[in-house]
């Protein structure tokens, strides 16, 4: 499972670990008053203090028809304190919602259940509705419903650190179809090429740039700073070969979060110039390397992407890309090693 799906359902699971138990109390109450609605409005009313961080609760019949008022929260401040109050809002008794996102295909009749992300049309912003079946003996009469803002929901940040696997992403066909009718052509870049990986080199190790994309072919390089994260800076190959470039970048010890060591810098960033020169035919187009999550970023000119971990990188040789005869490697195994 990646990172991205699996983030989704710590998050789904912490919401029904908070929700399931109160739910269910909620609905065994909600069915002894459920042909009363200002009973069942006063229900839902002391069972939306069970539920935090919920923005609305309320009540469906079978039908899809609100059988209750939308109980609400609503936070206000007084004397620089925040207050929590809920609103009944009975206008709402009676509509039919059939319609709503979470309910397009069948209503949750068989359990609890956890939507998808929506869009509310009644405030427009992001929400997620968690739904228990109301029950009397063996007869279903509806289903409370209740409404969170996904983005208050609580989180860890901590465990927000994903772990990307080596990815491979096959790039245009077109550029695929006629490989092997181009050869490289050398770049402003590659004629100062020591120099211009020598200069990035210092950058990463000593000048607080953490994140780094190197366009081989179009002679430019951006970089993205620790001083300035959100921000980057975009230099072509005549300012890449200053020898005063460092200059204009102050001095900024490795990142405490860097995975890669200078040495690991500059090892990785040696392979990017075996990769740019060691075929004519397949060779690299553009690079990146994040010292942060310890991501390399590979784009070869048949338009494949490679996203590898860098110790995986560091692991490889020119062998693994190209073969072990690079100048006679056949057009298959080149394809074989960047595609497969």
């Amino acid at each position: 499972m990646s990172w991205f799906k699996q983030t989704i359902s710590e998050k789904k699971a912490v919401l029904k670990l908070t929700t399931a138990a109160p739910m269910a109390k909620l609905a065994q109450r909600c069915a002894e008053v459920w042909d009363d609605p200002d009973q069942l409005d006063h229900v839902l009313d002391k069972g939306l203090s069970m539920l935090p961080h919920c923005q609305m609760l309320y009540a469906v019949n079978t039908n899809g028809i609100l059988v209750s008022s939308n109980i609400e929260t609503r936070h206000q401040v007084k004397a620089n304190h925040l207050i929590e109050s809920h609103h009944m809002d009975r206008k709402w008794r009676g509509t039919e919602i059939v319609g709503r996102p979470y309910l397009e295909s069948t209503l949750p009749y068989q359990g609890f259940t956890i939507s998808q992300v929506y869009s509310s049309r009644n405030t427009m912003k992001p929400s997620i509705t968690v739904m228990h079946p109301v029950r009397k003996g063996m007869d279903v009469l509806g289903l409370i419903a209740a409404d969170f803002d996904p983005l208050e929901l609580p989180s860890d940040p901590k465990k927000f650190n994903p772990a990307t696997p080596w990815t491979q992403f096959k790039g245009d066909p077109a550029i695929r179809g006629t490989l092997f009718m181009q050869e490289r052509v050398q770049s402003a870049m590659d004629k100062r090429l020591d120099d211009v990986m020598d200069n990035i080199t210092r950058l990463m190790q000593r000048h607080g740039i953490f994140h780094c994309k190197i366009h081989f072919s179009s002679s430019r390089a951006s970089f993205w700073s620790m001083d300035d994260p959100y921000t980057y800076t975009i230099h072509m190959a005549d300012e890449l070969v200053d020898p005063d470039f460092c200059l204009a970048y102050p001095e900024h010890p490795l990142p405490e979060r860097a995975q890669l060591d200078e040495d690991e810098i500059a090892m990785v960033l040696s392979l990017f110039k075996l990769l740019r020169n060691a075929d004519e035919t397949v060779y690299l187009r553009s690079s990146s390397l994040n010292l942060i999550n310890g991501m390399v970023g590979l784009t070869f000119s048949c338009d494949g992407s490679h996203y590898i971990p860098y110790k995986e990188f560091l692991l490889m040789d020119t062998d693994f890309w190209f073969g072990t005869a690079k100048t006679e490697t056949s057009g298959n195994d080149i394809d074989k090693a960047l595609n497969e």
